[in-house]
């Protein structure tokens, strides 16, 4: 498996929907791309949509508790709901 690509979309106070996401990091046919950061919950839907039409085969939400969980899966290889060990460390 190749090393999963971070989509960090997290925020440093509230921000509103008008917001833009950060750009999509570069996304290689088949990745798994991993969502984080703290940020409103509509952020994270809307990350969701803009990944859809990605190359990725897989999207995860990180949780710092549990680690990423599959959301969408465009493989057989990921299925949603399945959680992947991994964590990413805490920016500062």
């Amino acid at each position: 498996m190749t090393a999963p690509i971070i989509y960090s979309i997290g925020v440093p106070s509230p921000i509103t929907p008008a917001e833009p996401l950060p750009s999509l990091p570069e996304i290689p046919r088949g990745s798994l791309v991993i969502v984080e950061g703290r940020a409103p919950i509509w952020r994270y839907g809307m990350a969701l949509h803009l990944l859809h039409a990605s190359p990725a085969a897989a999207i995860a939400f990180y949780d710092p508790r549990l680690g990423a969980v599959i959301v969408a899966s465009h493989s057989p290889a990921w299925q949603v709901g399945l959680v992947v060990d991994i964590t990413i460390p805490e920016s500062k």
